[in-house]
This record gives C-alpha cells, sequence and structure tokens, in this order.
C-alpha cells in the first residue's frame, strides 16, 4: 500500500532525470525522462518507504542522516539536483500541497521566537563544539554569504571582500559607534574597530560565541574598542551611530519583524545608517523546510523580500538601498563543503558518523537551493533620513575604496 503511494508520487514528481529506487523487497525501478546521468538509490526497509512518501521533505534527510536510505557512490549531489530542478517546476502531488499549506497556515506559531526559546534556538546551531567550524570556515570564522567580487577568488578573500563592502555601505568614520546584532565569533566586529576605527557593541546569545570573541578581541588588543555581550538585541539601551546585522534576521521570526526594525529604529542615531543582510526567497512567503528546521536550525525562516520591507516601512525607516546576492551564496556553500569533506574524519571523531552525514546533506542541499531554487541574499541598507546615504553607488565601486587603495582608518590615523 505505501509503496504504491510512494511509487505515485516519485511517478508525479519526477519529470527530469534518470532515477533508479531498489525497494526494500529488492524490486528496481525506474523515474524521470531517462535523461542525464543516471542516480541509484536503495531503500532498506518499509518503515523508510513510508517516511518518505508521508513527509518526503523530512523523510530523505533523516533517512540519508541513518543510512536506511542510501545512494549508490554517495552521489548526494545527483539526488538533489534531481529533486530540487524537479520540485522547482511545480510538480508536487496534491498531498504535498496540502502539506505545504498546513505548515504555511502554521508558520506564525512555529516561528515564535521570544527571548527564552531564541537562546535555546542558537544553543542548538552555534554552540556545537568550536572545532567543527574552524574545520570548515575561513580563518575569520565568517558564517555567512561572502562576496566573490572575482570568480578566481579564495574563501579568506571572498569573506575579506564581504566585510569590506557592508563597511564600505555602512560609511564607517573613526570614532563610530556601532552595534553588531548577532556578532557571531566577533569577525565583523574586530574588522569595523581594527581596520575603520569604530567603538563595537556585538551581541549574541551563544556562550560559544560569547567566549571565543571576547578572547579574539584582547588577543588583539582591542577591548578598548569591541566589546562582545552576551545578551539579547532586544535588551540594548544604548544609541549607535551605525548598526549591522549578518545572517541573523534569518532567526527572529516573522511575527517578530517589526519589533526587530522597531528596535533597529529606536537604536540608530538620526544621522545613523544601518545594513541588514540576510538570506532570503525570491518567492512569496513560505515555510522553513522542515528537516532544516528539525535538525539545522530551530526557529529559523528565510523572508521574502515583500515580508521584510513590510515590516521596515511601518517603523519610520528609508530604505536607500537593496542589493540581491544571487549565486555568491552557493559558491560559499561549496567551499564549505569540500573543506568539510577534506576534514570529515576529524569531524567524525568530535560526534559521529551520522553527524557526519547530517551535516553534509545540509551543506549540499542548502547549495543547490540557491543555486537552483529561489533562495538568495538581500542587503537592507536603512536611515531614519534619506540623505545620510549618497545618492548613489559611486561611493561603493570607485577606485578609492578599492581593495588595493583603501587605507584603514587606524592606520590613517597612526
Amino acid at each position: 500500500m505505501m509503496e504504491t503511494l510512494f511509487d505515485r508520487m516519485m511517478r508525479h514528481l519526477m519529470r527530469k532525470g534518470t532515477l533508479f529506487i531498489t525497494y526494500p523487497e529488492g524490486n528496481t525501478r525506474q523515474y524521470g525522462d531517462g535523461t542525464g546521468a543516471p542516480v541509484r538509490v536503495t531503500i532498506h526497509d518499509r518503515a523508510t518507504v513510508r517516511a518518505l512518501a508521508m513527509n518526503p521533505e523530512l523523510g530523505l534527510g533523516e533517512s540519508y542522516m541513518n543510512g536506511s536510505f542510501t545512494i549508490e557512490d554517495d552521489d548526494l549531489y545527483g539526488l538533489l539536483t534531481m529533486a530540487i530542478t524537479n520540485i522547482a517546476s511545480g510538480h508536487e502531488t496534491r498531498w504535498q500541497k496540502g502539506l505545504n499549506h498546513t505548515r504555511n497556515a502554521l508558520r506564525w506559531l512555529a516561528q515564535k521566537n521570544p527571548a527564552g526559546r531564541a537562546r535555546e534556538n542558537v544553543a542548538h546551531h552555534y554552540d556545537l563544539s568550536g572545532q567543527l567550524y574552524d574545520l570548515f570556515l575561513d580563518t575569520d570564522k565568517q558564517y555567512s554569504c561572502a562576496y566573490f567580487a572575482r570568480p578566481d577568488m579564495t574563501l579568506d578573500e571572498a569573506q575579506t571582500a564581504k566585510k569590506r563592502h557592508i563597511a564600505n555601505k555602512l560609511l564607517i568614520e573613526p570614532g563610530m559607534r556601532v552595534l553588531d546584532i548577532g556578532c557571531g565569533w566577533g569577525g565583523m566586529g574586530l574588522t569595523l574597530a581594527r581596520d575603520y576605527g569604530a567603538k563595537v557593541v556585538g551581541v549574541t546569545l551563544s556562550e560559544e560565541q560569547h567566549k571565543i570573541a571576547n578572547a579574539r578581541a584582547r588577543a588583539e588588543g582591542l577591548e578598548d574598542r569591541c566589546e562582545f555581550r552576551l545578551m539579547d538585541y532586544r535588551d540594548v539601551d544604548e544609541t549607535f551611530d551605525r548598526i549591522v546585522s549578518v545572517g541573523m534576521f534569518e532567526h527572529v521570526g516573522v511575527p517578530h519583524y517589526r519589533e526587530y526594525f522597531r528596535q533597529v529604529r529606536e537604536k540608530l542615531s538620526e544621522d545613523g545608517v544601518a545594513l541588514i543582510h540576510t538570506i532570503g526567497r525570491t518567492c512569496p512567503p513560505g515555510h522553513t523546510n522542515p528537516w532544516i528546521t528539525k535538525y539545522i536550525f530551530p526557529g529559523g525562516y528565510c523572508p521574502s523580500m515583500s515580508e521584510a520591507v513590510q515590516a521596515i516601512e511601518k517603523e519610520d525607516l528609508y530604505t536607500c538601498d537593496i542589493e540581491v546576492w544571487r549565486l555568491h551564496y552557493a559558491e560559499t556553500l561549496r567551499h564549505w563543503h569540500d573543506r568539510f569533506m577534506a576534514n570529515r574524519d576529524r569531524v567524525a571523531a568530535l560526534y559521529d558518523e551520522r553527524f557526519c552525514r547530517m551535516w553534509r546533506f545540509y551543506l549540499v542541499a542548502c547549495e543547490l537551493t540557491f543555486r537552483l531554487n529561489d533562495q538568495c541574499v538581500f542587503q537592507f541598507q536603512l536611515a531614519p533620513k534619506q540623505e545620510n546615504v549618497p545618492l548613489t553607488r559611486d561611493y561603493l565601486y570607485g577606485d578609492d575604496v578599492s581593495p588595493a587603495k583603501t587605507t584603514p582608518a587606524r592606520h590613517a590615523a597612526e
């Protein structure tokens, strides 16, 4: 019964490519139009067939993690490329569409993110061993989209370019007070203090990130310019010249969007500028993949532009600039995946094989969603007054701000 249901679902969904599935009883069926390199998978028990039929978005990731669903030559890229391409073509079954409608209807409840729950959600992902992130991130521990100004950039070069681009958008000057909402391991804040002369307050809910960020500030002798606090951004009570938030808005939750931008407005001086960098979706509002919610980012959600802008415009902020980065995150994730796989044995020693399969599924699925489906990155440049930002983008790309000619404010003052 369940195998028949799953077979019908697969025939409806898989219109492109060539997929062979071997079922627990040993029979093999072919799906797709016969084009492209074939992908061969084996389902090892009936419980997995049921899980895939009833909730394919959750079941696929869980089955791969648990080893009850295996791919010949571990061709995860091939399988997920085929799956995402067909899903993006809109061939979901009525059952899947109904399930997605239900998730969309319940997303406000799922994304309710008061301070206590926000702290738990952050700990789930960001309080993993710091050694794990050292194995696949760049040397500055930037866990967000890099900016590939040139296609031949290394990951470290692209992450440096990202920070420079953001700093230019913030129009940083020496002595400015900057609030970094969701400061991570401190890389952005330390860059703004060290290279641009800013005085930075960074906030995070991750104990691991808080500890490492402060240790880095002490090691670089930047304690007088960088203060990293273990606290919710909603509890900050000072006013700042600049506000930056990179990769944190995805954790805010739709019910809190207006609250978030109200906090940005209240904490920003009248002459201030804010830069909000977030993963977004190019499609209408939706829901987070249930596997990602359960195993990777509980409470996380990537907004459509309409959702974010609707909240911004109600909080007395000018949207001075919106920039859309398309394939930059796909390239970033490919670098992370390759580094992760090069250190897979060390990750397994920290955790186990199941964790390695989970993390690889996460990295590959996210890369291909950026590359083949509906995800991108938005950068919102905001200000209380439209005169706070130049009228053109020349200040971002002129020779005076090119990587070779930029003089860090700290050195300029010396």
